[in-house]
């Protein structure tokens, strides 16, 4: 059995622990998300050790830590990405996939600075910057949903965009 065999036995299992205990720790889960888009529109998609597919970068936002302060460190993290200007947010979406009670706030990146892709760690195995009509296979479903600023002329645009809804109960995952 390899790696990702064990992943994806394993991992509804841990995600449903850590919520179990989030459930009390925390009355809500809140995220951030990046849609980071290059010159050439091009999105920047990570893909993780202990989770399966591609994902937008981002994470957990802590105690006493800002949705924006998330996001940088997220940033620099997971992809080397500095900001140079500020984030626009696109929304706050209810994860519903994760649990009742996960939001992920969604910001839009058009300026930053990366010095370099960063090397694969125990976090994030590869990373890069894809088209939006060349998403690697894996991407998630979540992850197409919510990349709308680069599909909005896309035909398929309207139907994906449909299952990534704003703070609406029984919403599709948003990363």
């Amino acid at each position: 059995m390899n790696l990702q065999s064990l992943r994806k036995i394993f991992e509804p299992v841990l995600r449903r622990a850590f919520h179990l205990y989030w459930r009390f720790a925390r009355g809500m889960t809140l995220g951030v998300r990046a849609v980071v888009l290059d010159r050439d529109n091009r999105v920047f998609l990570v893909k993780h050790s202990y989770v399966v597919g591609w994902h937008l970068p981002g994470g957990g936002v802590e105690v006493g830590e800002t949705c924006r302060d998330a996001l940088r460190r997220e940033l620099a993290e997971e992809g080397r990405i500095e900001l140079s200007g500020e984030p626009a947010l696109l929304g706050i979406f209810f994860n519903s996939h994760v649990s009742r009670r996960d939001h992920v706030a969604v910001y839009l990146i058009r300026h930053f600075t990366q010095d370099r892709l960063p090397e694969p760690n125990h976090e994030i195995v590869a990373c890069g910057f894809f088209e939006a009509g060349a998403l690697p296979a894996e991407t998630t479903e979540g992850t197409r949903a919510c990349r709308s600023p680069i599909t909005r002329s896309s035909p398929a645009a309207s139907s994906k965009r449909a299952r990534c809804r704003r703070k609406r109960p029984r919403a599709r995952a948003c990363g």
